[in-house]
């Protein structure tokens, strides 16, 4: 490959054509034809020699060899060549990435490992200008996995790197791990770049790096440090289940996360324990499965060949549960009806569900029903492959008893059985007793007024309140029924098919709603509640002429009016005096402010440190929230789309499928060709309808595309960029990578993230996540506005509640379902948090540590509030009880309920006929403002600390200060000593995520040493020698780029969730991250925005550091390529599967589509292209893709 070579062909039997025409060789090359012009020759004995032209041959697929198929044309017929005759072409450069890959090659194919310029590589001996490398540079290590293991050793340890050897022999004797040998195992090796070892005893615990020795040249040393560890079990919880299994098991311990999770097992006994969820240090957790005996058994696990054993505890199976009874057999499909059961053993198990198998019947056959019921029981789905179920966690109450609630049934699905599961214990109902369980339509209750149901209900006391019916006792008893009238039960006396009678209170009872003073009469069967209407009681005492309330009403009023009058003349005669005492006031609160504000820091600080210090111990494991690639791909190469190329499907129908991805393939192969993609490219961007949006689109599509060959899509990005270098040098060369206006760019922004994911995983994501925890730490302590999103402790003067807001801390017991067990657990919020602050401040505790994907959204969640026995109120954001001034409604908090502190609430699931009266607060991606649905109720605009018109009204509760609201619009600066109060706070996380960015304490990441060197060869090569200039484009091209974008959008890395106010505040830091990368120098005054003083005094700090980054990587050796091309490698082969490479070449043919004609053209006007024929494989794509009428 890429020499000229000149290919003689043989033939005879040739004398048959007479008359004169030209011969041709024709060598054809993955489908292109190369047409070589043959000198011809007659020899001896009825043959001929034919002589091609020399030629170049070039393939574009990266193989060792091809064998391509060769024939002579003469004039226009084809000459046969023998079977199996082909042309056999190889490069040396294919996949021979490093010196030992390279004289691994066979000795026939002449292959040499070539020191030459820009970079040594593997080329044909005569290809070879220099000496060729008799010896390999030392071996070169990359990445250790496992980097900690078992003293006992056991465990495969995979070292990836470069040079580690041309055969397995070159190995064997030479790894050690920590100082102890690891014995090389020849299945898993791979020539150069991987060696798998198996550990092997250490006796003690030990650290050292992994050193691979390759004859006498030095030694390769791994940069990670190898640990062998001593893993300890410490307990496990539960101590006993069933002998069928299905118990979940937690395991806890030391060090539990040693070697890799692949080789960790657990058994109880001899039976496996099924690992479930993801292993962390210190626990783990697993499901048992079903044992042939009964009694005590270890619990072990093992960590490769390494066992470890639960001291002092053994685990015991018991005897499967047993059920005896279970009644009543038919609920209604509202469900919420109790089925008591009856049995053995029914405490051994740990999750009892009742559960029902359902399947949809035809719409036609459904008899449509009124929805009458308000369902409050938790209904959950589950779906896989063979059946639809709805089921009901159980109580139990004994060995011998438990409850269960009927699950809720849509009267659209039809029943096909039910069951009981008891972990891996499955009991149908039918086996119980061999009768079936039924399910029936809900029972229907009429009005009390049933001609005029909006009029109340009169009722004489003494009596009874009879209510009609249909089919009330087919799945219910008068037991299971209660009927309340307002806030007073209704006692049931008798239950029939058709009616109900129940008798009510003497005395009229209170209305619980604040829509009527008269009381309503609500029915309760099972889930079903159904209101019945007002009932208003008949009085016959008679009135007198002048009620007495009338008359302690007139003499109250008139005493109103005299203290009136009085107190106006008070205020009157104090105006004057109180004028001056506020005055002093203010003076005295600014002589303190700056001691308070110093203070204050300092407490803000001790507070934040105690709550980062717990959360430090989560985040080396699963605590650190990490997005996986492809989502980290996907937000970063396509921010703010809802259906991105990598989430979605080549849409198809099945009989153009085959033909169209055909044609998909031969794109591809077309990609793989530089002079196609850098002509489409430049096609494309000289188009006037090719928008901005459009290039970032086709950067990402081809980023996607050529995901599986990073070297050729580097080396494409580096020519376009210096295409771009030459354009701006021309102009104004400091302006050039400033923004995304141009293809190249945007691959650039995608290059930088594909080479850092490694570095953000493993060096800058747990500082990043440390200051989003520390910020919504910060703004969580204090009140946050939810309709404006202001907030008491921010960084940022836009978005800072400067109120004087009266809030208290409070601390709620919130009841934590955790299997049988409830688990009260405190939680920490503001009496002025709304019902969904609440709601997301009690996700945050009990889901601490978690992704934010994987845990509920507060909007599928009811608050309960509980109090006593039998107390149960939900609350909500807005609901009857909300107060409306005005034009204006407040939300609801916990200081509008009066919910005391120590209160105990629970969250329960939001049923799904409940109706939508909350306020949901709703984020996308890359949205980040509140969004407030329903904000627009009947004219009416919500409002909840302050509100958002230039004149707000004060409410009732707050009048009472309102001087001293008056005194603080006066000078509203006073407030923005709370920006200071939480910079200071925040500051050491902000120093720890910036020294993460900007150290060079450990090696800077290989693609930024790289692309900084081939910044400084470019600016070399045009003679660009003011460093400014330089300084200017590796920060357009890696801080502004790249860093900035994450430090506003950590959800682009990690699973979080960024809200309006903490986006408020990663803006201010983001901005100060922006200062500290300029060279000019950094002045500040009075008419500074106030974002630039606070941190006027870091910012030179932080200059220093960028500017040390940038030195000391221009100073640092050169000749970076062959490690970045082996990483690139490496890349390519990580994440080329996550991918979704048809979907991208659909999307770039439509472009390709769009702008067809302007591209043929492109490629017809040049002459290589020319020459490869681009033009006319471009052709062939359209006919597969879309049936396109060419010129073939």
């Amino acid at each position: 490959m890429g020499l000229s070579t000149t290919v003689v062909l043989q033939g005879r039997n040739l004398d048959v054509y007479t008359e004169e025409a030209p011969y041709v060789c024709v060598v054809e090359i993955h489908g292109v034809q190369f047409n070589l012009t043959a000198v011809v020759e007659r020899t001896a004995g009825n043959t001929h020699t034919f002589t091609c032209s020399p030629h170049q041959f070039q393939y574009a697929v990266s193989e060792l060899q091809y064998s391509a198929p060769v024939y002579l044309r003469r004039g226009q017929r084809r000459i046969d060549a023998s079977p199996g005759l082909r042309l056999q072409l190889y490069d040396c450069s294919a996949g021979q990435s490093d010196c030992s890959q390279c004289r691994a090659v066979p000795e026939e194919y002449g292959c040499v490992w070539c020191p030459g310029s820009p970079a040594p590589n593997c080329v044909y001996n005569q290809s070879c200008l220099s000496e060729p490398t008799d010896t390999c540079p030392p071996p070169q290590i990359t990445q250790v996995l496992p980097i900690s293991g078992p003293l006992e050793g056991g465990v495969l340890v995979t070292i990836t790197g470069s040079n580690l050897g041309m055969r397995f022999e070159d190995m064997v004797g030479g790894v050690t791990v920590a100082g102890v040998q690891c014995l090389p195992q020849p299945e898993g090796y791979l020539i150069s770049t991987r060696v798998v070892c198996e550990l092997q005893p250490s006796g003690r615990q030990k650290e050292g790096p992994v050193l691979v020795t390759m004859g006498t040249t030095a030694p390769g040393r791994s940069m990670q440090m190898f640990t062998y560890q001593d893993p300890q079990l410490l307990d496990l919880v539960p101590d006993r289940g069933p002998v069928s299994g299905g118990t979940r098991l937690t395991i806890r311990g030391r060090q539990l996360l040693t070697g890799q999770t692949s080789d960790l097992s657990a058994f109880v006994g001899t039976q496996p324990c099924y690992i479930v969820d993801e292993v962390n240090d210190t626990q783990l957790e697993c499901q048992t499965g079903p044992s042939n005996r009964t009694g005590g058994v270890p619990v072990r696990v093992f960590f490769g060949k390494a066992e470890r054993t639960v001291p002092d505890i053994s685990f015991r199976y018991l005897d499967d549960p047993v059920i005896t009874d279970a009644a009543p057999a038919e609920s209604f499909y509202a469900g919420g009806r109790i089925v008591m059961v009856t049995g053995r053993n029914l405490d051994v198990v740990q999750q009892p569900i009742l559960a029902v198998w359902v399947e949809p019947v035809e719409v036609q056959r459904v008899k449509r029903r009124r929805r009458l019921a308000l369902l409050t029981a938790k209904q959950q789905l589950v779906f896989n492959s063979t059946m639809t179920t709805v089921s009901e966690h159980c109580s139990v109450l004994s060995s011998s008893q438990m409850t269960c609630l009927t699950p809720t049934v849509s009267p659209e699905l039809k029943v096909k059985g039910i069951w009981f599961q008891l972990d891996n214990v499955r009991v149908h109902y039918e086996s119980i007793k061999g009768k079936s369980f039924s399910y029936y339509p809900n029972p229907e209750l009429f009005p009390l007024n049933r001609e005029a149901p909006d009029v109340p209900y009169r009722f004489k006391p003494g009596g009874v309140i009879a209510v009609e019916g249909l089919d009330l006792t087919r799945a219910m008893s008068r037991q299971e029924v209660t009927a309340r009238l307002g806030d007073q039960e209704c006692q049931v006396k008798t239950l029939d098919s058709t009616h109900l009678y129940c008798e009510p209170p003497e005395i009229q009872p209170m209305s619980v709603e604040e829509s009527s003073d008269l009381p309503s009469l609500k029915v309760f069967m099972g889930n079903l509640q159904v209101d019945l209407g007002l009932v208003q009681y008949d009085s016959d005492s008679l009135l007198s002429p002048v009620p007495l309330a009338a008359q302690i009403g007139l003499g109250a009023g008139a005493a109103v009016i005299i203290l009136s009058v009085l107190v106006v003349i008070l205020m009157y005669r104090r105006k004057s005096k109180q004028a001056l005492r506020d005055y002093k006031k203010v003076l005295l609160q600014l002589e303190t402010l700056e001691i308070n504000v110093g203070d204050q820091c300092r407490k803000e600080f001790t507070d934040l440190m105690t709550e980062m210090m717990d959360l430090s111990s989560d985040v080396g494991g699963p605590g650190l929230p990490l997005l996986d690639y492809r989502t980290y791909a996907e937000r970063v190469f396509f921010p703010g789309q809802q259906a991105a190329p990598l989430s979605r499907q080549l849409d198809l129908p099945e009989s153009r499928r085959q033909t169209v991805e055909q044609g998909l393939q031969q794109l591809n192969n077309l990609l793989n060709n530089r002079l196609f993609l850098t002509r489409f490219i430049h096609t494309l961007e000289a188009q006037q309808g090719f928008s901005q949006r459009d290039r970032g689109y086709v950067a990402s599509l081809l980023t996607m595309a050529l995901h599986d060959k990073l070297e050729y899509f580097t080396e494409v990005m580096k020519s376009l960029l210096q295409d771009l270098v030459q354009q701006y040098v021309a102009k104004n060369p400091k302006l050039m990578l400033r923004r995304t206006e141009t293809v190249v760019e945007k691959m650039l922004t995608n290059w930088m993230s594909i080479c850092l994911y490694s570095f953000l995983k493993e060096v800058a994501g747990e500082p990043l996540y440390m200051l989003y925890r520390a910020i919504k730490y910060q703004v969580d302590k204090g009140p946050v506005d939810v309709v404006t999103g202001k907030a008491k402790r921010t960084l940022n003067d836009s978005h800072l509640l400067r109120e004087d807001i009266d809030y208290c801390a409070m601390t709620l017991t919130v009841l934590v379902k955790n299997g049988v067990e409830v688990q009260p657990c405190p939680v920490k919020v503001l009496d002025t948090d709304t019902i969904t602050q609440v709601k997301d401040k009690i996700l945050d505790q009990v889901y601490r540590g978690a992704p934010f994907s994987q845990r509920p959204a507060a909007d599928s969640l009811d608050l309960e509030w509980r109090s006593g026995q039998a107390g149960h109120l939900t609350l909500s954001d807005d609901d009857v009880t909300a107060v409306v001034q005005g034009r204006w409604k407040r939300l609801n908090t916990l200081q509008h309920y009066k919910v005391p502190d120590g209160a105990t609430v629970a969250l329960i699931p939001r049923s799904q006929s409940s109706g939508g009266v909350g306020i949901n607060q709703v984020f996308q991606t890359g949205e980040k403002t509140p969004m407030l649905e329903g904000e627009e109720e009947e004219g009416l605009r919500l409002w909840h600390l302050v509100k958002s018109s230039e004149d707000p009204e004060i409410p009732k509760h707050r009048k009472s200060s309102m001087r001293e609201r008056e005194r603080a619009k006066a000078i509203p600066e006073i407030y923005l000593t709370r920006l200071l109060s939480m910079k200071g706070t925040l500051q050491k996380f902000v120093d720890d995520v910036f020294v993460a960015i900007l150290s060079t304490k450990r090696p800077p990441p290989i693609a930024v040493r790289f692309f900084f060197d081939f910044l400084d060869d470019m600016a070399e090569k045009h003679g660009i020698d003011d460093p400014e200039t330089v300084h200017i484009w590796k920060t357009n091209s890696l801080p502004l780029r790249f860093w900035v974008n994450i430090l506003k959008n950590p959800q682009f890395v990690l699973d979080v969730q960024v809200t309006d106010s903490i986006d408020a505040v990663l803006s201010v830091i983001a901005q100060t991250f922006i200062d500290s990368c300029t060279t000019s120098e950094h002045k500040v005054g009075r008419d500074s925005p106030v974002n630039k003083l606070l941190y006027a005094r870091e910012i030179p700090r932080y200059k220093q550091l960028v500017e040390r980054y940038y030195s000391d990587i221009h100073s640092a050796a050169s000749g970076c390529y062959q490690e970045m091309n082996s990483t690139l490698t490496e890349l390519s082969g990580s994440f080329a599967s996550e991918m979704n490479s048809l979907v991208a070449l659909h999307e770039l043919y439509k472009y390709i589509n769009k702008y067809y004609d302007q591209v043929i053209m492109s490629l017809e006007e040049d002459s290589s292209g020319q020459k490869m024929q681009l033009a006319y494989r471009l052709q062939q794509v359209a006919a597969l893709v879309e049936n396109k009428v060419t010129d073939l």
